[in-house]
């Protein structure tokens, strides 16, 4: 098992949280299986950017973002260097220090395809 630590999230863990993920598995499934609530608006099909998450510790330990996820990044909410979408990142054998943007943009729900 991997060390995931999220940073606090006003909404989503106010105090932070430490989860168990499964290498292999993405960030999203961890996250979602750790309890946050991460939204996957589009059911973790690398269509909108609801569950960009910020990798402050261990970016370089995730395989580069496919062409379709840095086109959606350019449209996401926050957007930095070590942005990733939680559905295309998989985790490996490195700890992930992750913080979850505090707003996010729904490109489906919102209409701005």
């Amino acid at each position: 098992m991997t060390q995931v630590i999220v940073l606090p999230h006003v909404e989503l863990c106010p105090d932070g949280a430490v989860i168990e993920a499964t290498p292999g598995e993405s960030l999203c499934d961890s996250l979602l299986a750790g309890g946050i609530e991460i939204e996957h608006a589009c059911e973790k099909s690398c269509a909108c950017t609801t569950c960009h998450v910020i990798v402050r510790e261990g970016f370089q330990s995730l395989d580069e973002a496919e062409e379709e996820e840095e086109d959606l990044l350019d449209k996401a909410w926050g957007l930095e260097p070590q942005s990733r979408l939680s559905c295309q990142a998989i985790v490996g054998e490195t700890p992930l220090v992750v913080e979850i943007p505090r707003y996010t943009i729904n490109m489906a729900r919102e209409g701005k395809h």
